[in-house]
């Protein structure tokens, strides 16, 4: 079974932590303050009941009269002493006694043992101002701990805040990283004078990212240096080929000679297009005309539609790379008819072969993978890597789906690549274009 996850911030999850732990806090100070309080009144209540108890016990012996015994309200032999209290008395002790009641206001009871074995006592219920006294102490309890709740709430918001927007610019400095944007710091974005484990965080994910970078680099100069280094032979071999006697062996060497130039001379531009050195030369022109033009010379049987035509600021050079790829890949693992089609800065290729594999629908292009071999399954995966590379160079989107439903029939669907051109130039890593006028808006030969 699914387990079912709950996400919250860590801002509310401090909030609520510090304003738990506030409450407890609060609730047990008020608990022991409430009852601290009520002991020392009662105890102050049992001295005061005895010592005017005392008061009437001297009175009485001095006058042996329970006459004026009333005015203080103490009785002789009470009948309604509580049992407790009266087996202290007969132990010739001096005691007192806290009755509660059902209304909450106990009773202090105080009683003494007479020479003649009489038992003088004295009945009165709690102070009616400390009643009010424990009332107004048990109302500022509870505001105090409200505020306390409250005030913890708050300082959690403020601490968990600070702490969230940090991970939160760590986060999206990591999203930049992660799209190739390896110069962006997540120290840096981070920023704050507030050292923490923020920090700690920020510097490790720097320092892997600067580990991942040079190997990457490293990488890179290696494909690049062995690219380079196979240029020189491959041009002797195709040189050395053309001087071979006419025949069908002869064609065959030219032609795996010149499938290995193509492929040193990809590599090569793969590197290029690794170390986001490379810069776009943007121009002016208009898409539909241009890719109508540009696919006529690269494959006339290829139907063009211009559904709205568009200008656009783009390099054609690396425009035009990137139209003969994806026509490339649609000839090489397609089925024909392939159809372009230009709706304002979206050029959509389609072919209406198998479709692509799944894994570059889940991953991208990868170099050096020619996906499921019902594509034909040749091929060195580099011509869609080229072309993406390509799109990012111009700032665009290549982006990949088939037309046929999972689980249709083979060949009823194909595969549709759509490059999705900037909106405004210059982009990330291209140059500044030189704007024209409307008038000097001319198509190109």
């Amino acid at each position: 079974m699914k387990r079912l996850a709950l996400r919250t911030g860590v801002r509310w999850k401090i909030s609520i932590a510090i304003a738990a732990v506030g409450a407890l806090i609060a609730v047990a100070l008020s608990l022991v303050v409430h009852n601290a309080a009520r002991v020392s009144m009662i105890e102050n209540a049992r001295e005061v009941q005895l010592e005017r108890l005392l008061g009437a016990q001297r009175f009485y012996e001095a006058a042996s009269t329970q006459k004026n015994l009333p005015k203080f309200g103490a009785k002789l032999n009470d009948p309604a002493i509580p049992p407790s209290l009266r087996d202290e008395v007969r132990k010739n002790r001096r005691a007192t006694h806290v009755a509660e009641t059902p209304d909450g206001v106990p009773d202090v009871w105080a009683a003494v043992p007479l020479a003649n074995g009489d038992v003088l006592s004295l009945h009165t219920r709690f102070a009616d101002r400390s009643a009010t006294i424990m009332d107004d102490l048990d109302r500022a309890l509870i505001i105090g701990s409200v505020s306390v709740v409250f005030g913890g709430c708050a300082l959690g918001v403020l601490i968990g805040g600070q702490l969230s927007r940090r991970l939160r610019k760590a986060a999206a400095a990591a999203g930049l990283v992660a799209q190739g944007q390896t110069d962006v710091r997540v120290r840096e974005a981070v920023g704050g004078v507030v050292r923490d484990e923020t920090d700690e965080l920020a510097r490790a994910v720097d320092a892997l990212t600067d580990a991942l970078n040079e190997r990457i680099e490293a990488e890179r100069r290696v494909t690049a240096d062995i690219a380079h280094e196979l240029r020189t032979p491959v041009t002797g071999l195709l040189t050395a080929a053309e001087l071979l006697p006419p025949g069908r062996p002869t064609e065959l060497v030219r032609d795996r000679a010149q499938a290995m130039r193509t492929l040193v001379e990809d590599v090569l531009e793969v590197a290029r297009l690794d170390s986001a050195s490379e810069r776009a030369e943007l121009q002016e022109l208009p898409l539909g005309e241009f890719v109508s033009r540009r696919v006529g010379l690269l494959d006339p049987d290829v139907t063009v539609r211009v559904v709205h035509e568009s200008w656009v600021s783009t390099d054609p050079r690396r425009l035009e790379r990137i139209l003969g790829n994806l026509l490339g890949n649609a000839a090489k693992h397609g089925s024909t008819p392939v159809e372009v089609t230009v709706e304002g800065r979206v050029v959509r290729v389609r072919d209406h072969g198998p479709g692509f594999p799944e894994e570059l629908l889940r991953d991208g292009p990868s170099r050096f993978r020619t996906g499921s071999v019902d594509r034909a399954g040749h091929g060195h995966g580099l011509g869609l890597t080229i072309a993406a590379g390509q799109a990012r160079v111009l700032g665009a989107r290549l982006t990949f789906r088939n037309a046929a439903p999972v689980g249709a029939a083979e060949g009823t669907g194909g595969a549709i690549a759509v490059l999705w051109l900037p909106e405004h130039a210059p982009t990330n890593t291209g140059s500044f274009p030189t704007l024209r006028s409307a008038e000097e808006r001319q198509p190109q030969a």
